[in-house]
């Protein structure tokens, strides 16, 4: 590393061994899980049989990627061989030829995508293990009262959440401490990795999840009029393997790769800065932001549950916002002491201050003691369809509000460094990404929390506990659905941010490559930008647009169908002789196997059409039509995916709020109204909209990839026509396939798996 100083280099050593205290302080709060009481034997009985769904899941959804995985590594590794180097790999490796050069770069790329798919499968699976593991010691917990079972639920939620600051933040310093100031080029690499892998999960886990869910309440409580969680439902188990496996295994995936892609954009202009200034702070800084936020994590979440307030909500805040204080003053200590100028901390501290707004709108809008899903819940005495029209509405209002709260966040970026250059505001927007996500440690404690929750809840509901346990269980259930809805919220602000980091960094990239080129400076897409009002540039941005909304079609879609199978089966296993007087117990499995047929199916599939679409569009159109191609697919899937996820939260607590007893309580033509509601939100909230984050995010990674080689290549040369027709044909065979649903033809009545 060049001109680095003494405290640097000791700096980079000490973000290493923060990495590591994560892990350890995750290995100290799974010790402290694992020695709690699992609960009477019936208890256990019943959590058994979700342990295994879920550990059986995972596994067949790692064979089923497994190959994609081999063969996009050495996609990767060849990448590379296409473009000469790049100025900081030429510093980096100086005295080696091109060759040499591109093959170290090429075998660190795709070693680095390995690393990255297998921490974040690591992390959504470890994570997920310990929720299940975590969720049947807090019901039992529960008869020592709500603290006390809030801060097992918490602290086992808070592992998710270290083991993401600790791989994330290994990952990328080993790589920084290799390659340097040319990291950027294999951190794309570790990112890519870990954002597929983040889709896979998403996509699998939420429709697994959400096939069951709604199968269940639409059948147990619409039709028969059993309680939630009741045992002779069929989808019980199902249900509640896919609260792992989605809300678990899911979210845990996503925020590491957000957590993976902002620090790789804010590396990349860092470089891009660093070649211009000579000033290696630019690169270090986010390092330095990551540092900190892991040690304000484990501060802030330890503190959850060890007081005496009586509101879950109001411990989970108090935790939180003693980690947002402690980085807050971290920040500023770097700034005069190192950065010796304020407007880096200024711009980390704008995303921690977009972090809480989003927290506030998000919980405005779901939470049951506000007026939206008051609104919703009084909707429900005249239908279902008055519900389901005020659920819109909500959606819809959040939407704008968060939307304006993340253009405040940029216009401040573009204020901090105003004057600097427009290298310097890409840098100010991508460290606000990096300052949304300071504090991952206490976001995936409150996601994890939800389903470890309902789990916990569930397992009370089928083991019979006693009142007070219960009411504690559904108070912390309660709380745990709010808490969802707002990491859903701050996931989908953080993945906005870091896909328009990546913006810029396909931007620089494609400058500095132009500049290789010999572009004169101000002739390059940095200086010039991009012409929205080209013909070309304006046909991208429409399928950029279209795209969110194609894949939420054919995400919502596959639940629909996987819904419509679970109901036919649950509706047939209630008619069993003996099982509403519970004399005979249904078949578990059946529903976990329509589930999992439904999840696997739309792996590979969607995958392809993600991955693809940038491919075609960057080479038949080039580079600035992928410019706004990528405009398109981030504002698209921004205004989406919170729709989604706060109509289909408010709509869940509104059903929660009648269950408490209001409009007739459960049973009452409300509260089925209000089910009605919750199974129309469910895939919008759990599936397609928490997917479009991984999917926004690999699409712009994919972009960053191909661009140097756009430049170069021209749209006629053979090899180029070849992959286009290919990829065209790959897409158009795989949106067929999910839409139709295979290509196997079915006998009439068969499930469509």
């Amino acid at each position: 590393m060049p001109e680095i100083t003494t405290f640097e280099v000791v700096s980079i050593w000490g973000i290493l061994i923060i990495a590591i205290i994560a892990l350890l302080y995750a290995l100290i709060l799974r010790n402290q899980i694992i020695k709690e009481d699992k609960g009477p034997k019936e208890m256990q009985n019943i959590w058994e049989g979700i342990r295994s769904g879920a550990n059986a899941y995972l596994r067949k959804q790692f064979r089923s990627i497994l190959p994609l995985i081999v063969i996009l590594a050495v996609v990767l590794f060849l990448s590379v061989y296409f473009v000469p180097p790049s100025s900081a790999a030429l510093i980096r490796f100086k005295g080696m030829t091109d060759a040499e050069i591109n093959l170290i770069v090429g075998i660190g790329r795709a070693l680095a995508f390995v690393m990255g798919a297998f921490f974040s499968l690591a992390v959504g699976q470890l994570g997920m293990r310990m929720a299940v593991q975590g969720s049947v010691r807090v019901a039992a917990a529960s008869k020592k009262g709500l603290n006390y079972a809030l801060k097992l639920a918490y602290r086992d939620g808070t592992i998710t959440g270290m083991l993401t600051n600790g791989l994330g933040l290994l990952g990328c310093i080993i790589i920084f401490m290799i390659f340097g100031i040319d990291s950027p080029d294999v951190l794309l690499g570790f990112g890519l990795g870990g954002t597929l892998l983040a889709l896979f999960m998403r996509v699998g886990g939420g429709i697994y999840t959400k096939a069951a869910d709604v199968g269940a309440d639409l059948v147990g409580k619409v039709e028969v009029g059993v309680p939630e969680d009741d045992p002779r439902n069929a989808a019980v188990i199902a249900d509640l393997v896919g609260d792992n496996v989605g809300d678990c295994a899911g979210m845990a995936a996503d925020i590491f790769e957000s957590y993976e892609v902002t620090i790789v954009a804010a590396l990349i202009l860092g470089v891009a800065l660093y070649l211009s200034t000579k000033q290696i702070m630019w690169v270090l800084f986010p390092l330095f932001v990551r540092g900190i936020g892991v040690i304000s994590s484990i501060i802030g979440t330890y503190l959850v549950g060890v007081g005496k307030e009586k509101n879950a909500m109001t411990s989970i805040n108090r935790g939180f916002y003693v980690s947002a204080v402690i980085s807050v003053i971290g920040f500023a200590l770097v700034a005069i002491f190192y950065m010796h100028e304020w407007r880096a901390f200024f711009s980390v501290s704008a995303g921690i201050l977009l972090a809480l707004a989003l927290n506030e709108i998000t919980k405005y809008f779901t939470d049951t003691r506000y007026r939206p899903v008051k609104d919703i819940a009084s909707a429900s005495r005249t239908g279902a369809a008055t519900l389901i029209l005020r659920g819109l509405v909500v959606g819809y209002e959040a939407t704008v509000w968060q939307i304006l709260a993340i253009a405040g966040a940029i216009i401040a970026a573009v204020g901090i460094y105003w004057g600097q250059g427009f290298t310097f505001t890409l840098y100010g927007v991508a460290m606000t990404g990096i300052g949304m996500l300071t504090l991952t440690g206490n976001y995936l404690g409150m996601d994890s929390f939800g389903p470890i929750s309902d789990n916990a809840n569930g397992l009370g509901e089928m083991s019979d506990m006693d009142k007070e346990s219960r009411q504690n269980l559904a108070d912390l259930d309660a709380v745990g659905n709010t808490t969802k809805a707002i990491t859903k919220g701050v996931a989908i602000g953080s993945a906005v941010i870091a896909a328009v980091s990546l913006f810029g960094s396909f931007l620089t990239s494609i400058a500095l490559v132009q500049t290789q080129m010999g572009v004169p400076s101000n002739q390059t897409i940095l200086a010039k930008g991009i012409d929205v009002s080209s013909p070309i540039v304006f046909v991208g941005l429409l399928i950029g647009g279209a795209i969110p909304w194609l894949f939420s079609s054919l995400m919502i879609n596959a639940v629909a169908k996987a819904a419509g199978a679970m109901v036919e089966e649950v509706r047939r296993q209630f008619k069993i002789p003996g099982l509403m007087e519970g004399k005979v117990k249904p078949d578990y499995e059946k529903p976990v196997e329509i589930s999992t047929a439904a999840a696997q199916r739309e792996l590979i599939t969607l995958a392809t059409f993600v991955i693809l679409t940038p491919v075609v569009v960057g080479l038949v159109l080039g580079e600035e039509s992928l410019g706004g191609f990528l405009a398109g697919a981030i504002l698209s899937s921004q205004l989406l995916a919170v729709f989604m996820a706060t109509s289909g939260g408010a709509w869940d607590n509104s059903k929660k709020t009648i269950e408490d007893g209001i409009y007739g309580g459960k049973g009452s033509e409300a509260h089925k109204a209000s089910v009605v509601g919750d199974t129309v939100g469910d895939p919008l909230k759990d599936t397609a909209g928490p997917a479009l984050n991984p999917m926004m995010k690999v699409i712009n990674l994919v972009a960053l990839i191909i661009a140097p080689i756009i430049i170069r290549v021209s749209a006629t040369n053979p090899i180029a026509i070849t992959i286009g027709i290919l990829s065209v044909i790959a897409i158009i065979v795989s949106v067929m396939y999910s839409v139709q649903g295979g290509f196997k033809r079915k006998k009439v009545g068969e499930a469509n798996f």
